[in-house]
This record gives C-alpha cells, sequence and structure tokens, in this order.
C-alpha cells in the first residue's frame, strides 16, 4: 500500500510511523531541519506504547516527486490546509482517499474546496504527542486512536478497505465512524476549551481540573461548545459535557493541547480553527459564547505576534 503523510508533525510522525513500522510503503512530507533529520538518520518515535525507529525512511518536501497514492495522511496544522491542499494534487490518482485528521470540524470542508470531495474520507485522531527533536516524535499519553468515516452514509466499502490498511498496525486503535461528524463535534467539544483555557493559563490539564476556577471556565466553554453542535443540527447527547469532563480528569495532568504548546512557544496556532470556530458557529446558529469568545480576542493579540502582524 503507497501511503503520504502531508505533514510529518507528531500525530503524522506518530501514525505514519506505526503504518511504515507494519510494512507499508510510506513517503513523508516534512520541512526543513525535521526533513534533514528523517532523511539522514530515519523517523524516531518514542512511545509508551514501545519505542521503534524507521530507517531508511522515505520523506521529501515535494510532493511531485511521490506520484500518485493509494491513501494520503493530512496531518498539518488546521490553519495550513487550505494551503497544503493545492500540493496535494500530485498525489491524487482515481482512487485515492485523503484523510484529514486536523483539530476542529471544518478541514473536510476545507480540503473540498480544493480537491473533489469524492477523494475526501474525514477523520481525527486523539493521542498526546510532540516532537521532540527533529526527526523524533515523543508520545507521552493517551492511547492512540484513529477514527474516519463517511459523511453522507454510516458505513462504505472504501472505508472498510482504509480500516485493512491499519490491521497490522501496532500501538493504534482504528475505528470506522458510522457518524464521523458527531464524532468530530464530541472531540471538538474537550479540545477547543481545553485549547483554549491551557493556552490562557499556560497551566497543563492536571492544574486545569484541580483549581476550581479554571475547572469552571473549562466546564462552561465545554458547554457552551455543546449548545453550538446541537443548534448546528449535529445530534449529541445529553451526556457529552459529563463525558467530555470524565475524559479530562482522566488525562495525564502533565498534559498539554498541541494548539496551547504553539501559542506559549510563540508559534501560529489553531486559534481560528478553535475557539474562533466555536464563535462562528455560535454567531450563525444564535447560540451565545461569552466565555469561548472572551479566550479567543484574549489570545488575539498572541497569535498577530507569532503571524508577524503585531510587535510587542
Amino acid at each position: 500500500m503507497k501511503i503520504a503523510v502531508f505533514g510529518t508533525g507528531a500525530v503524522g510522525g506518530y501514525i505514519g510511523g506505526r503504518l511504515a513500522q507494519a510494512g507499508n510503503d510510506v513517503t513523508f512530507v516534512a520541512r526543513k531541519k525535521h526533513l534533514e533529520a528523517i532523511k539522514a538518520d530515519g523517523l524516531q518515535v518514542k512511545s509508551i506504547s514501545g519505542d521503534f525507529l524507521i530507517n531508511p525512511a522515505r520523506a521529501t518536501n515535494r510532493p511531485e516527486e511521490i506520484g500518485e497514492v493509494d491513501m494520503v495522511l493530512c496531518c498539518v496544522k488546521s490553519w495550513q490546509v487550505s494551503e497544503v491542499a493545492r500540493q496535494m494534487q500530485a498525489l491524487i490518482g482515481t482512487k485515492t482517499v485523503i484523510i484529514p485528521i486536523q483539530n476542529g470540524v471544518e478541514a473536510h470542508t476545507t480540503l473540498a474546496r480544493t480537491i473533489d470531495a469524492n477523494h475526501i474520507l474525514p477523520g481525527l485522531c486523539k493521542m498526546i504527542c510532540l516532537v521532540e527533536a527533529p526527526g523524533c516524535i515523543r508520545h507521552v499519553g493517551i492511547d492512540p486512536y484513529l477514527s474516519f468515516g463517511e459523511i453522507s452514509a454510516p458505513v462504505s466499502t472504501r472505508a472498510e478497505d482504509v480500516a485493512e490498511i491499519f490491521a497490522g498496525v501496532q500501538g493504534l486503535l482504528v475505528n470506522v465512524s458510522q457518524n464521523i461528524l458527531q464524532e468530530l463535534w464530541l472531540k471538538f467539544i474537550f479540545i477547543a476549551p481545553w485549547s483554549g483555557v491551557g493556552a490562557l493559563t499556560r497551566a497543563p490539564v492536571g492544574v486545569l481540573r484541580s483549581v476550581d476556577e479554571t475547572r469552571q471556565l473549562l466546564l462552561q466553554a465545554i458547554q457552551e461548545v455543546y449548545q453550538v453542535g446541537r443548534a448546528s443540527g449535529v445530534d449529541l447527547a445529553e451526556s457529552a459535557v459529563q463525558a467530555t469532563i470524565d475524559f479530562i480528569d482522566q488525562a495525564p495532568p502533565q498534559g498539554t493541547a498541541s494548539m496551547q504548546r504553539d501559542i506559549m512557544e510563540g508559534r501560529p496556532s489553531e486559534i481560528h480553527e478553535q475557539c474562533g470556530s466555536v464563535v462562528r458557529y455560535g454567531e450563525n446558529s444564535g447560540v451565545k459564547t461569552p466565555v469561548n469568545r472572551f479566550i479567543y480576542h484574549s489570545l488575539l493579540p498572541l497569535e498577530k505576534r507569532a503571524r508577524e502582524e503585531l510587535t510587542f
């Protein structure tokens, strides 16, 4: 099976590495020092599920060199999806499946503005991973989980075929979703509040959930996202809010969200696709989102500085 991982950061490196470990033909699209390290020394993954090294590892920053593939894992940041969509065209054949696994709920529709939607199989993942050093991915928490499915149908043959690709992969639970839109929003309910409150406080999740005031802030933000999802026509059970709190309570105490880390380290982040998206969906559906709006607006100066739109 010929696979391209477009965006070999923490998530792309981990999932692509596991696919390569299982014997698949995987090419990693990466950049700068990360690319140089992978080409020189392979891709190293340090994981609580078991360390491994892919060496040699095929990597490039020129997608056109790869040619058509069977599957593309789109693993760039949410704000980069529209930018890379045109570059992906060189990878697409008649039966190519593209799985976007960004945070947020809009990546598949963003891709579909440039790429035929028939190639897109929306997905999501759950894990706490980071790029420890060029060429080295560290998985530090949450059992890795990948889910994908059709927007228009409960199950499809191609989704089941993709699941077969992952059949021999270690260290990754794979699910063919019967309601991927619902699942995207269930993740959104926890990742946007966690990312926003985490970035605002610069504290790990163990602190956020143990301090009464930040726990209440998290709960209010979660409830707003839930209400926005329901008002937007997504089938979300009333139990989703409590399930989200339970998930956060079980996360590793030192865990941080990727958007939070990007903001803390002065990099462009997914703030518009997470906190901003909650605000936009709220406006469109007539739901007030005061907590998420406050978080979004409070973080905008840091985002503008990271994107060199402001200097201070």
